[in-house]
């Protein structure tokens, strides 16, 4: 797969923005950015894991991924889509190693979905969130944390291809001081290349040559 660097997303963005454009055209790009947010907010709703991947190879462990629209009380984000995500080693579903929430968001200057992610204040009061009755999925603007990461996904096909920002993302997670991330979104499910890296810049952990590949549950 190729990586698109968000370099190229920013370069197209700026051009974009110094033509002349006639406000009709402006106002049918803003449309389909927005169209996009909700195609990408839809894709990653539900339940996908790596149980095929498990399988073939017993050395890998089945983690499932869960994730679920929320709804942001007292905030005012109109343009935004708020998810809530956790992951699991199967049959440990009660106790996900990561869980975060989402905002889905269009990004004008480069053309892309952003999808932000924050770091919940109390994530043990989240575990199997998206259990809970959809009319009860409701956390106020304090409970989700403070933004994390950034992955810009460009659309290509029916699929969105993602990449972290250049210099990845700042962490504090089992060794690694920075984080980076490919991710191609489609609708049979969500392939990443999660990889963790230490201060020297040596990869700790994560995905070397093959994906994640999870892959959405009936």
């Amino acid at each position: 797969m190729s990586n698109y660097p968000l370099q190229s997303f920013v370069a197209v963005g700026l051009f974009l923005g110094s033509t002349s454009i006639a406000p009709a055209v402006v106002n049918s790009e803003a449309i389909a950015l927005n169209q996009q947010v909700m195609e990408v907010a839809t894709l990653l709703e539900g339940v996908m894991d790596t149980s095929l991947q498990a399988k073939a190879n017993p050395k890998r462990a089945n983690v499932q991924m869960t994730t679920c629209r929320v709804q942001l009380v007292n905030a005012k984000k109109q343009n935004s889509i708020f998810l809530y995500q956790e992951q699991a080693i199967v049959p440990d579903l009660n106790q996900p190693y990561r869980q975060r929430f989402l905002e889905i968001l269009p990004h004008p200057l480069s053309q892309t979905v952003r999808s932000l992610a924050y770091k919940p204040t109390n994530p043990s009061a989240l575990i199997n969130f998206c259990d809970r009755p959809t009319a009860k999925r409701k956390v106020l603007l304090q409970e989700i944390g403070n933004p994390i990461c950034s992955v810009f996904l460009k659309r290509s096909g029916s699929a969105y291809v993602g990449v972290t920002p250049t210099d990845g993302c700042p962490a504090n997670v089992r060794g690694a001081v920075r984080i980076t991330n490919r991710i191609v979104l489609q609708q049979t499910g969500m392939d990443t290349w999660d990889r963790g890296f230490d201060a020297s810049g040596k990869q700790v952990w994560g995905a070397q040559r093959d994906s994640y590949q999870f892959r959405r549950k009936p």
